[in-house]
């Protein structure tokens, strides 16, 4: 028997042919957008631009009776991927003529990263790591910045080592999850310019645009401006916060997050549960907080246990989350619902309007997950 779908679905299959040319015909014009940003030294992320796009497809889809937050999906899901290509060649520099980086620590994944961006921008880019000391003096010649980019037990020696060979004019950064002690070190060993920086991301970012760079001013800002507009200029967002308040966030964004999963994870192992198993009986949200707990244990421990165990304030953190975790656990141990609700209407009221927010967005990533893995 004849299949009566089977005009139609040619006729899809053809639709889905002319977009991929339409597609690889954007890829064309994107490449010619890349050389003008290049030539005029323009960002890869132009955030006014998008958003003016965005607002322009939204309307023209519900002109057509398209569904606005689909077509918004679809458009952003093709712009992400421009932005990758751009950031796949020759970048624009900051800077009319190159200046010289030394990555201190640059061998690893983060520094390999930051090298090919810099060198794409067209900046000289030298690595200085565990075996290079003996050339210190040689790396360390001419240099307009320098990037401690090594474990946070590490940063503070590091920097009074390398401080020495630096002229007074090499700007002095880092690149540790905390601030305030690499900071400290950076201003007590270096007479020149400091820059507190911490990107926000991993190094299995495809590029830079729209992650964040946090910036903690240390010294001479002016004479390190360049550096952060060459991150701009990749597309990074900025936000510039003083170390301490820093360091007290990131003692809940890092060192309890990544407690959690380690307190999660191991549970799991204690009962004996099979992550594959659960994933065949998980709801999305499940399904997102598992991934999110075994993403962690795919990388490195010692790096997570130098995040957890940074120093003395977020180790006095988590004993006063698991002083915390007790009280809480008396509820279950006394089955006291109604105190599990009083609390819960507590932390919805300390949350606010907060709370609506998390459940549109975290609603948005699970079913875009669902979608894509189930």
């Amino acid at each position: 028997m004849a299949d009566p779908l089977s005009g139609s679905r040619s006729r899809i299959d053809a639709i889905d042919r002319q977009l991929l040319d339409l597609l690889a015909e954007r890829g064309i014009l994107v490449d010619e957008v890349l050389a003008t940003k290049q030539r005029e030294g323009l960002s890869i992320f132009d955030p006014a631009r998008e958003q003016q796009k965005v607002d322009a497809f939204r309307v023209a889809a519900a002109d057509r009776g398209l569904d606005q937050d689909w077509s918004e999906d679809f458009l952003r899901m093709v712009m992400s991927a421009s932005r990758a290509m751009q950031s796949v060649g020759p970048q624009p520099s900051a800077t009319a003529e190159p200046r010289c980086v030394l990555l201190v620590g640059g061998a690893g994944k983060m520094g390999t990263l930051y090298a090919r961006l810099l060198t794409r921008s067209g900046h000289e880019v030298r690595i200085l790591d565990r075996g290079d000391w003996p050339r210190a003096g040689e790396l360390t010649a001419g240099l307009d910045a320098a990037i401690v980019m090594v474990p946070i037990r590490d940063t503070e020696q590091v920097i009074g080592e390398l401080a020495p060979h630096l002229a007074a004019e090499t700007v002095l950064c880092d690149f540790t999850s905390q601030k305030t002690g690499p900071l400290e070190a950076m201003l007590a060993a270096h007479p020149g310019p400091v820059l507190g920086l911490h990107p926000m991301h991993g190094p299995d970012v495809q590029n830079l645009t729209k992650q964040l760079l946090i910036v903690c001013p240390g010294r001479d800002a002016d004479q390190g401006a360049w550096l952060l507009e060459q991150a701009r200029l990749w597309g990074m967002r900025l936000s510039e916060i003083p170390a301490p308040q820093h360091d007290r966030t990131m003692n809940l964004i890092q060192g309890l997050r990544h407690f959690l999963a380690l307190l999660h994870g191991s549970f799991l192992a204690e009962c004996q549960l099979p992550p594959g198993e659960i994933l065949r009986m998980s709801s999305p949200i499940y399904r997102a907080e598992l991934m999110m707990t075994g993403r962690i244990f795919a990388q490195n421990a010692e790096l997570y246990a130098d995040i957890v165990f940074a120093d003395d304030d977020r180790r006095q953190l988590l004993l006063d989350f698991l002083d915390h975790h007790t009280q809480l656990a008396e509820l279950v141990r006394t089955d006291n619902k109604d105190g599990f609700i009083a609390v819960f209407a507590e932390v919805r009221d300390f949350f606010g309007d907060f709370a609506d927010q998390a459940l549109t967005e975290s609603s948005y990533l699970i079913h875009r997950l669902a979608d894509r893995f189930a």
